[in-house]
């Protein structure tokens, strides 16, 4: 299936992907119990480790919680979690078999950032797959926040990653049949996932997150989109929640979109509360043509409650908790 559909948006479609025996305590967040004092409903917190991600990518979330249930802590589990997705060449999306720029160049953006608020970033990075551990490796051995292009590639190399054609033969297909009309439009489909965010709290109750794209298919070359900017596809502050994005990211930097999530849930709100308050902004925007993209956000406060919106139908959230790993449909604004 391709990933982007610059036409028509139809609904999502997946496929289930099966977890190990290991997950078995990977929990639906606020199950309802009966008190034996009162024999009131009360709600029962959140347990942990959690990990949700954007789209339906089970196998990346399970890889995720496996690290948590190992012991690893939340920045490990987003880490690795990424890592199978920018693995998967028949996912076209991030990392390796990502689709072209329109110059028929694969470039990657990604972005970290732990529960200290430390964060590391690269943006058109060639010939990497795992971006996402380039990236952390900017935050933790380097003294500044994001590396670009070149520079990206030479730090990568330097740090131990090997280097290899990231362009599949199914993505150099797909870009040379693109290029029989070079009609471009930016307008990400919602039939699946173009970047994949997470977001984890271990057990100890700290929050990280990651981000990871190959970004717009057929992009004008250098173009960048939220997700390797902080703030926008990702942000984390650990004593109140996390937040991620995807979807047509010039949309999504206009509002500094995962920023505005968080902060949102600092004022109050829940996660879900939030996730619609920041899609809002976007769609009451003046003559906004909403209609023609999507964005989504999920969103996770300190005591593990969840939320997910997006401005279409297709957009899903996986959630892996307590032997749960499932694929949750979103709600959406945008009901024509």
């Amino acid at each position: 299936m391709k990933r982007r559909q610059f036409i028509k948006k139809t609904s999502l479609t997946s496929a289930g992907i099966a977890i190990g025996a290991s997950l078995t305590n990977c929990t639906n967040s606020n199950k309802k119990e009966i008190s034996e004092a009162t024999g009131s409903t009360v709600e029962k917190t959140a347990s942990l480790p959690l990990v949700i991600a954007t789209w339906n990518v089970k196998n990346a979330t399970a890889a995720a919680m496996e690290v948590l249930e190992e012991g690893g802590n939340a920045l490990d589990a987003v880490e690795q979690g990424c890592r199978v997705e920018e693995a998967n060449e028949k996912g076209q999306s991030v990392g390796k078999g990502g689709l072209p720029d329109r110059d028929g160049h694969v470039t990657l953006d990604a972005c970290i950032m732990n529960h200290k608020g430390d964060c590391g970033a690269v943006v058109y990075l060639k010939d990497i797959k795992h971006a996402v551990s380039v990236a952390r490796k900017v935050m933790e051995d380097t003294p500044h926040v994001m590396l670009a292009g070149d520079g990206a590639k030479q730090f990568a190399i330097s740090s131990g990653f090997q280097p290899e054609d990231l362009l599949t033969e199914a993505s150099k297909k797909a870009w040379e049949d693109w290029k029989v009309e070079s009609e471009y439009k930016p307008i990400i489909n919602i039939e699946n996932h173009d970047t994949i965010g997470m977001l984890a709290i271990d057990k100890n109750g700290d929050i990280s997150g990651a981000c990871t794209t190959s970004g717009l298919a057929y992009k004008m070359a250098g173009r960048v989109g939220d997700s390797p900017i902080i703030g926008s596809g990702l942000f984390v502050d650990n004593e109140i929640g996390a937040c991620v994005a995807t979807g047509l990211g010039e949309e999504v930097v206009k509002t500094v979109g995962s920023f505005l999530v968080v902060e949102l849930m600092r004022q109050g709100k829940s996660p879900q509360e939030a996730c619609e308050e920041a899609i809002k902004r976007i769609v009451s925007k003046p003559e906004s043509n909403y209609k023609d993209f999507q964005v989504g956000y999920i969103a996770v406060n300190k005591k593990g409650e969840t939320g997910s919106y997006a401005i279409h139908k297709g957009f899903t959230m996986t959630k892996c908790q307590d032997g749960e790993n499932e694929a949750l449909e979103s709600g959406f604004f945008n009901k024509t």
